[in-house]
């Protein structure tokens, strides 16, 4: 589905409630591929592959950089049909150890004329137990869990949960990723804090290193971090053996909004991320000396924006507001373009990419 196409489904869609919509467009993409028809019919659209587009991160291949970030399939119900629109790698979560409802309902807001969202889920999701067993089937794409603490677990028994779950996903999917920097969670990011997140990796990286050295384990983080933050950040996570990180997760700034809506609460995503999370992943390459595994995410939502965020130090990108705004076809545009890129620099591999701008 082109985007000419994609406009007119849009224009239906966005006349729901924004929740509502999602879950609709979700579900699609659950059933989609167990169709025969259908799953070919996506493939001829959204099929596309490049031999320059494969990459090797955390010691894993990833048939492409470009991946679905956490939040858009949160209970793991459409990972066929995410990877039919031709991503490389899906997030599924944030999951935590126990189903909860998360935040009361209306809990997400259009921007249009900022090409964002804002959110307050609170990480609504059917839980470790129910999620575990959509895992298990074996995959052709890349799979990530992104974990997090339950809503009613203090603050300081936060790594129980962690572990419950790198224990139950370890063996399901290619990696993990600890969930601290969401700001609909109250409190959580206060875990990004040297002291507070050298006490709470420890024992994480512990097991970590017991049961699934094999499986990598990141940190996701916030794009509202200031940089000495992120330096005491970097000590810790470097010094703790952890795998990489994701920069960045969704932002309380509401700095350059056109749209009268940013009052509400929640973190915001899309286009007006896109500068501050680069600015973060180009501060963690410099610093890392591009030792670091960086996946990118904000305000992707064409092949320019992804191509800023792998030239900033991003070895994989992730798309999910833009999926919203610029409809299923976004994956193939994005890997079209880089692959264009990639002949008029005369490059074969994108990661002859990361980190130029540098």
């Amino acid at each position: 589905m082109q985007q000419s196409g994609y406009s007119t489904l849009r224009h239906i869609l966005f006349k729901l409630d924004p929740e509502i919509a999602h879950n609709i467009s979700i579900r699609l993409l659950a059933v989609a591929p167990k169709m025969g028809p259908v799953r070919r019919w996506l493939t001829n659209l959204f099929y596309y592959n490049d031999s320059r587009l494969a990459t090797r991160v955390f010691g894993l291949r990833f048939d492409n950089p470009v991946g679905v970030a956490a939040g858009y399939d949160k209970n793991a119900i459409a990972i066929d049909g995410l990877a039919s629109l031709g991503a490389g790698h899906v997030e599924v979560g944030t999951i935590t150890p126990k189903a909860q409802y998360g935040n009361q309902r209306p809990r997400i807001f259009r921007l249009p004329e900022d090409n964002a969202l804002i959110n307050r889920m609170g990480f609504p999701n059917h839980g470790m137990e129910k999620v575990a067993p959509r895992l298990e089937l074996d995959r052709s794409i890349r799979l990530g869990a992104n974990i997090g603490k339950g809503s009613d677990t203090p603050l300081d028994q936060a790594a129980s949960d962690y572990s419950k779950m790198i224990t139950k996903f370890q063996c399901l999917v290619d990696y993990l990723v600890i969930n601290i920097s969401s700001p609909n969670t109250p409190g959580l990011r206060s875990l990004e804090g040297r002291d507070l997140l050298d006490s709470f990796l420890l024992p994480l990286m512990e097991l970590h290193s017991k049961e699934c050295n094999d499986t990598p384990l990141l940190v996701k983080i916030s794009p509202d971090i200031s940089m000495s933050a992120l330096d005491d950040l970097l000590d810790v996570v470097v010094g703790r053996g952890v795998s990489g990180l994701i920069a960045t997760n969704t932002s309380l700034s509401r700095a350059g909004l056109r749209d009268s809506r940013y009052v509400k609460i929640g973190g915001l995503s899309g286009r007006p991320l896109h500068d501050r999370s680069n600015k973060v992943i180009q501060h963690i390459y410099r610093q890392t000396r591009g030792e670091l595994p960086i996946i990118g995410v904000g305000g992707i939502d064409n092949a320019s924006a992804a191509l800023e965020k792998i030239r900033s130090g991003a070895s994989l990108v992730q798309v999910y507001t833009g999926l919203i705004y610029r409809g299923p076809g976004l994956i193939r545009q994005i890997k079209l373009g880089i692959v264009k890129e990639l002949e008029k620099l005369g490059l074969d591999s994108i990661e002859a990419l990361v980190g130029v701008s540098l």
